[in-house]
């Protein structure tokens, strides 16, 4: 059997010429020179032309050398604030909410503008850490959305007039209100402003309010409702599971509060090396999601089939059911085995649904009936208020808008304009509503056909409360003044129900009550979080009337004649509320790896049957075929992506593009819109489709902006490691023994692999020492950390035309690994691991010593330093990284060079809208001060946030307390929902980072092509699956390994 191999792309697998002529020409272009027969140094002013193209000509450059610039004035406070200051950042508890999502946060604020947050650490719903998404910590972005709103309007033929708040502005809209009063919405989970709703309602009497989730989770609310008599949502708590099923819930991705799942995930995945235990999870599915990559098996399933998953599952654990005959072999072997372990584990068990079926739900409340979750690792104490949307309530009042018998129609945080299954009959149904007023923030498709829009400030200037769990509240304060002309949509409620009062004031007013005096308040405010001192565990009566007729009618479910789409949630996009997002728009897929797209996804055999040749013309270059297909008499046009883990009969395409103007520059017009492709099934949404026909290559190409060829490693494979939990067992010293070699190999004096395999002096660090520990079985390749780092430290972004061209600028990424036999790349046995992978700070920097101006040089306390203003854009040091790890800026992405035009420098070509929308003064106000903006022709890359690092030595030096730079955090560890990163100072015996290396897990550190001897001062903790597949590279598969051993022995 052939060598099991890690790869990222085909391209890698096969090693083909086009791949390897990629991996040389390792910035994909040449620079542009006068002579273009030419190179550069045959140039007839090369250096000229060089400077040119990185925006110094030599004129430029004596103008910035010895002419005056231009006076930037700074107009200091003439009464400063009390609390405030200048330089010196506040941080104010508050929450980020998005239709439905909660999650309390933390804000940072320089000067009176949130630039970052972190999760808030006192809730019970962040596990007690500081852990977010990566929606979340984008959200500061939304705040500096140049597309957002700047006063309230009246849309008159389709353009806007813009109008102030005024009395005036209140009587006319009250006046306009007629009819019976409907109130959409999407969930609302806000204690305080479902009083307000409740008290508006009561003005108006026949009124409603519904919530509309434009990702339904209907399905499993009326299960609950069915089985448990609630209309709700369960705690779900993964850290109390030893056995996880999955049936196409994607929990670690998109599948309701993620972030939160991840954080318990990663408890039952971290391993104690004295004693090696984890938990096991199964995954069934037929699009690789994030969960499935994470999943110790996986078992391939089109998505129509997972009901009858499900009931055979149940029937094989005593259910009382039939259920129908499964035709995949492994799939069958795969119910047997998660049978057995769901029995053998009760009460430690947890199965969790994707499907919005409410009958396929049904039947999984009766697994985890029979397997004991109820009360144990599913918890009814708390019930879970983020998805309270029910799809029928909806499509009542799409037929009653259409009917003519809504008079009003007032619109928060919904777009069915946009994705409502149906939109077109809601855009009918909404031009016969007398008065329509929308509350969101932009023009977006919904608001732009309203009469009015009042548009309501972001979370983070406004005052509001949440409650995600019953009993666990999150307070919301402002961080900032409203930028804009703007009003919370509950004062314009209250002003419209006859109360003058904001609601401000109605909000403290409604706490202090509650909370029983202003001091309660006031400290529930600084702490941002009412919660239970403890966690209340309990069951719910389960009713299993329902279970035979859901079950009769999940074995009625009929499958595609042949192939099935599946509509999904991208992790960065989600929805598609934050569409205008440039940060995540340019955040790589954790699996398909692309950016600023969707497009369908395949599998392999498919491409091979649609006639589609993966060679180095697909691989290596950014234009894709396009397919095309009909669903449900839709012609659908779609470029491709072959995907490894990816059923043979399953194609998958993104919700969340699509958008129009509306929405801003850096999200209208990118990508396709598949909310009309979403299926109404009896009460619900059907997010998959069997009826897929037509499906064939065209002539067309499109270009992708995708990722996944670049940062090559040069034919090294090493960088990964990976173990069954049984080999570990047996060998846990494997990565110990390796290192064992390299001593042997190469110090054979004194056997220290460090000081003596080098040419290098050995450099004593006194002081601090920084490192960093990745804990490759925590990571879930969620990308939180990845927007962290762009956040803290001013990546820029450079839209997709840039993305194409290999220029993308994250100082950390996250490398996408794939395991396989070769002659099995996608089948059950494909393995997935995810490495962060950011400058490694090594001792022996290979980019150190080729800088021929020293802009990149050695800390003492183990820092790869840059001084920006010393680099010249030799690109000397990015060619001899072996981590491909170092950004050089093309172009001015950030508006930082002081030349007029230099964005619109003829020989790069314009940048994308993107670029110059994040280059607006308005956008630029979330920039951190305490980290340099970098300019054109300048490498950049990660600096394990030096300027938290200072912070923390200066604070560590005026208290006299050296343990304050103990564990000091970087973005990315802060950002970690699952605890996978880990910084500190290696120094200190008491410091975690330390702990990590050299007493609680070090059989499993590892350090990055550590054979090379750069000495990273980034160390992995090798992968670990519980798994009885192959796993890693395994000694049996290897031709002559015995050979290989025996001659080593011989020469030592």
């Amino acid at each position: 059997m052939e060598q099991k191999k890690y790869w990222q792309n085909l391209g890698e697998l096969n090693n083909t010429e086009g791949y390897q002529k990629l991996v040389k020409d390792e910035f994909q272009e040449d620079l542009p020179v006068l002579d273009n027969s030419k190179g550069l140094l045959d140039a007839k002013t090369p250096r000229r032309d060089f400077l040119k193209y990185v925006g110094f000509s030599t004129a430029a450059a004596a103008v910035a050398a010895g002419c005056e610039m231009p006076v930037r004035k700074s107009i200091p406070y003439l009464s400063k604030p009390e609390n405030l200051t200048p330089g010196v950042a506040q941080y104010y508890a508050t929450t980020y909410v998005s239709e439905g999502d909660v999650v309390p946060i933390v804000a940072k604020v320089r000067d009176g503008r949130p630039i970052k947050v972190e999760g808030n650490a006192l809730s019970v719903l962040n596990n007690k850490g500081e852990g977010t998404s990566a929606r979340v910590q984008a959200s500061v972005l939304d705040l500096y959305d140049m597309a957002r709103l700047r006063w309230p309007a009246e849309v008159v033929n389709k353009e806007l007039k813009e109008l102030q708040f005024s009395p005036a502005l209140d009587k006319k809209i009250m006046e306009g209100i007629s009819g019976t009063v409907v109130l959409l919405t999407s969930t609302i989970n806000s204690p305080s402003t479902k009083q307000v709703i409740s008290e508006f309602l009561a003005k108006y009497p026949g009124g409603r309010h519904v919530q509309y989730d434009a990702v339904s989770y209907s399905g499993i609310l009326l299960a609950n409702e069915a089985t448990y008599g609630k209309k709700t949502l369960p705690a779900y708590q993964f850290d109390k599971a030893k056995v996880i099923v999955s049936l196409d819930a994607d929990f670690l991705g998109t599948w309701l509060s993620s972030e939160e799942f991840a954080s318990q995930y990663a408890a039952g995945r971290r391993i104690n090396q004295k004693n090696p235990e984890m938990s096991k999870h199964i995954q069934f599915e037929g699009v690789l999601s994030l969960t499935g990559a994470n999943a110790d098996d996986r078992f391939l399933v089109r998505p129509s089939e997972i009901g009858a998953v499900a009931l055979n599952l149940l029937a094989k654990l005593g259910g009382g059911v039939s259920a129908p005959a499964i035709a995949d072999d492994k799939v069958k072997k795969g119910i047997d085995i998660t049978a057995s372990l769901l029995s053998s584990n009760k009460g430690a068990a947890l199965v969790v649904c994707g499907s919005n079926d409410p009958n396929v739900q049904i039947v999984v409340n009766a697994i985890n009936e029979l397997v004991g979750a109820n009360g144990t690792t599913i918890n009814w104490a708390t019930p879970v208020l983020t998805r309270q949307g029910i799809d029928s309530e909806m499509d009542r009042l799409v037929k009653d808008m259409n009917a003519g018998s809504i008079g009003t129609l007032l619109v928060y945080e919904a777009n069915p304009a946009y994705n409502y299954p149906n939109a077109e009959a809601f855009k009918t149904g909404l031009q016969k509503v007398k008065l329509s007023v929308s509350f969101n923030d932009r023009a977006d498709e919904t608001s732009s056909l309203c009469k009015y829009i009042i548009p309501h400030p972001h979370f983070l200037e406004s005052w509001g409360d949440a409650e995600a769990r019953t009993g666990y509240f999150s307070l919301m304060q402002p961080t900032i003044e409203h930028i804009f002309q703007t009003r919370p949509f509950q004062t314009s409620l209250l002003k419209w129900s006859g109360n003058d009062a904001d609601y401000e004031d109605y909000f403290k007013k409604y706490w202090i009550g509650k909370l029983g005096s202003q001091y309660a308040f006031d400290k529930a405010l600084q702490d941002g979080v009412v919660e239970p001192e403890t966690v209340a565990v309990a069951g719910s009566t389960f009713n299993n009337a329902g279970v035979a007729d859901a079950a009769s009618k999940v074995s009625a479910i009929k499958s595609g004649a042949d192939v099935e789409l599946v509509l999904y949630q991208k992790v960065s996009l989600g929805s598609g509320q934050n569409a205008n997002n440039p940060w995540l728009q340019e955040m790589p897929d954790p699996i398909s790896r692309a950016t600023w797209d969707n497009y369908v996804m395949i599998s392999y055999a498919m491409a091979k049957e649609l006639g589609i040749k993966l060679d180095d013309h697909y691989e290596v270059e950014t234009k894709k075929p396009v397919i095309e297909f009909t669903i449900g008499g839709k012609p659908v046009k779609l470029p491709i992506l072959a995907i490894a883990g990816m059923h043979p009969k399953v194609i998958a395409l993104a919700v969340g593009y699509g958008r129009e103007e509306g929405v801003g520059k850096a999200g209208a017009n990118i990508g396709y819109n598949a909310y009309p492709l979403v299926e109404a099934k009896g009460a619900t949404r059907q997010y998959y489709l069997t009826d897929v026909s037509g499906y064939k290559k065209t002539n067309d190409a499109y270009n992708i902006a995708y990722t996944q060829t670049h940062n090559q490693y040069e034919g090294r494979v090493e960088v990964v490691k990976e173990y069954s939990l049984a080999d570990f067992r047996k060998n846990p010293d494997a990565v110990l023994h390796y290192r064992e070699e390299l001593a042997e190999d190469f110090a054979k004096k004194t056997h220290n692999f460090r000081d003596e395999a080098t040419l290098y002096p050995v450099y004593e660090s006194p002081g601090a020492h920084w490192g960093m520990s990745i804990d490759l079985n925590a990571c879930t390749g969620c990308g939180a950390c990845t927007i962290a780092c762009t956040a803290e430290n001013n990546v820029p972004v450079v839209g997709r035309s840039e993305v194409m061209r290999g220029h993308e600028m994250h100082w950390l990424r996250i490398d996408r690994y794939y395991a396989t036999y070769r002659d099995d790349s996608e089948g059950d046995n494909l393995n997935v691991v995810f490495m962060p992978m950011l400058c490694q700070h090594c001792d022996n920097a290979p980019c150190e010593n080729v800088c021929p101006v020293s802009a990149t040089n050695h800390s003492t306390e183990g820092l790869n330093q840059m001084a920006y203003n010393r680099c010249i854009g030799t690109r000397y040091c990015a060619n001899n990284c072996p981590f491909k790890v170092r950004r050089f800026n093309w172009a001015d992405y950030t508006g930082a060079d002081s030349f007029p035009d230099n964005q619109e420098f003829g020989i790069v070509g314009g940048l994308d809208a993107a670029v110059l929308q994040m280059n607006d003064d308005l956008t630029r106000m979330v920039l951190n001060p305490d980290v340099t903006v970098r300019s054109r022709g300048v490498i950049e890359k990660c600096s394990f946030c030096v300027q938290r690092l200072q912070d923390a030595k200066l604070k560590a030096k005026k208290s006299q307390d050296p343990s304050l730079i103990r564990d000091v955090k970087t973005a990315c560890m802060q950002a970690c929902s699952t605890g996978a990163i880990v910084f500190g100072n290696v120094n200190d015996k008491e410091s975690q980072v330390y702990k990590l290396r050299n007493q609680e897990q070090n059989q499993r550190t590892y350090y990055a092509l550590e054979q090379i001897h750069v000495l990273p001062n980034i160390s992995y903790l090798a992968k670990i699956r519980n798994t009885d597949r192959p796993v890693g590279v395994k000694e049996e598969v290897h031709e002559g390994t015995e050979q290989k051993e025996a001659a080593h022995e011989a020469a030592h």
